[in-house]
This record gives structure tokens, C-alpha cells and sequence, in this order.
């Protein structure tokens, strides 16, 4: 009898600011990378400067566009300019105001989810909240921490519904040290896992910090070296 085949996690590479980055991401295997319109970040680009970058992603890498409460019109415009973005909302966009910023549903979307630090996280309602954005492609799981995301904080995976139908993308403190277990303990949950990281393949500051934006090639590498093992794990089991 021939082994199952292993399950694919797909991965994003968030938060890219330099070309050589963004080359860096696709040549480790990147499935997706994003560019954060959010003018309050540290890892924010222009549309413009977003639209450059994406025109050196090889044919099926997503260029991701995340935006955080910007009016519809704005974000209609910003994908006009990348070709074939998928759009990620992360502030406090309702259902509504998500179909509307898509072009109903023009526009592929995920929606974020701020889940809370600690046992806060098992009084999220997830189902709830992704019954609610049902027109999302997926909803990416974040820890809710000040602002909006790119906080560097892992939540309380143990603490998730045990059952979600549809595709989640878990994000949020993310490393190449801890990614396999979350993996491994939020895949059963759900339709389909995705993982997304940001901080947690960012190059090092003057005392350890991460150079916000500035991405390391080798951490890249080794964090979906740790996403393939964890994907390769369950069929090494007999």
C-alpha cells in the first residue's frame, strides 16, 4: 500500500519592503508575498512601490496587498495597480465594507481575525466570525495585540475551536522555531492551512530587535524548511 501524500501548508512572506527580499522569498519556495499599505507601519509601501515589486514575482506567487480601514475606494485603486493581487483586510472592516472594498467580490480576499493573548483566546468566537466573512477566501488568525498586527505575539493555538469549516491561515509570532507546532496543532481544525510570517524572518538590530522590513535570506530559507518537515511529518508516521 503506497503512503499518503503529504498535506501542503502554504506559505506568505509578509511585510517586504526590498527587491532583493522579495527574490529571496520566491527562491526559498514562497507560495505568496506581502506588501503593507498601511501608512502607520514601520513596513508600509506605497501602491506604487508595491506594483514594483510584484513585477518581479514569477508566474503563481500572490502578491498580497493588506490594508487596514482604508475607504473602498482606495483599495480598488492600489489593486488596479498589481496585477493579480489577492487583497488581506486587518483592521476593523465589517463584512460589508469587505465585499465593497473586493468590487463584490472581484477581488480575492482574506480577512484577518485578532484573536486574544492568553486564555482570552477560547472566548473568540472563530466560527461565528467566519460565518460572518464567508465571501473571504480564508481567514488569517492573528494575535491581537496594540495596533494592527506585525506585533511579533503568537496566541494560544491549543485554545482554537476543534472545528472550523474553512481555509485559515495562521500567522502571528510565527518563527522558524515554532512553526511546525503550530502547524501541527492548528491543521486539524480546518479546511486547509496556510502559515504567514513577518517578524519572525526579519534581520537582526543593534541588540537583537528585528530591523523592521529588512528580511534575512537565511531565516526565510530555514522557516519553510520548518513548514516542509512539519508537512512531511505525518506521513512518516506508520
Amino acid at each position: 500500500m503506497s503512503s499518503p501524500s503529504p498535506i501542503r501548508t502554504r506559505i506568505k512572506i509578509c511585510g517586504l519592503t526590498r527587491e532583493q527580499d522579495v527574490d529571496a522569498a520566491v527562491a526559498a519556495g514562497a507560495d505568496a508575498v506581502g506588501f503593507v499599505l498601511y501608512a502607520k507601519s514601520p513596513r508600509a509601501v506605497s501602491p506604487e512601490r508595491a506594483a514594483v515589486l510584484a513585477r518581479r514575482l514569477p508566474p503563481f506567487v500572490t502578491p498580497v496587498l493588506l490594508f487596514v480601514n482604508a475607504p473602498a475606494t482606495e483599495v480598488i485603486a492600489a489593486s488596479a495597480c498589481v496585477p493579480g493581487a489577492t487583497v488581506q483586510f486587518h483592521g476593523d472592516e465589517t463584512p460589508e465594507d469587505c465585499w465593497t472594498a473586493s468590487d463584490r467580490g472581484r477581488i480575492p480576499f482574506l480577512r484577518a481575525a485578532r484573536i486574544p493573548l492568553g486564555e482570552g483566546a477560547a472566548r473568540f468566537d472563530l466560527i461565528e466570525y467566519a460565518q460572518a466573512h464567508s465571501h473571504a477566501r480564508a481567514i488569517l488568525l492573528d494575535a491581537h495585540v496594540e495596533g494592527y498586527g506585525g506585533g511579533g505575539k503568537a496566541f494560544n493555538w491549543s485554545l482554537l475551536p476543534p472545528s472550523v469549516d474553512c481555509h485559515l491561515v495562521l500567522s502571528g509570532g510565527l518563527t522558524p522555531a515554532n512553526v511546525a507546532d503550530g502547524i501541527l496543532q492548528v491543521r486539524p481544525r480546518c479546511r486547509t492551512l496556510a502559515v504567514d510570517v513577518s517578524s519572525g524572518v526579519e534581520a537582526d538590530g543593534p541588540g537583537g530587535s528585528p530591523l523592521r522590513g529588512v528580511k534575512d535570506a537565511g531565516k526565510i530559507q530555514r522557516f519553510i524548511a520548518a513548514v516542509c518537515a512539519a508537512d512531511a511529518a505525518p506521513a512518516s508516521i506508520s
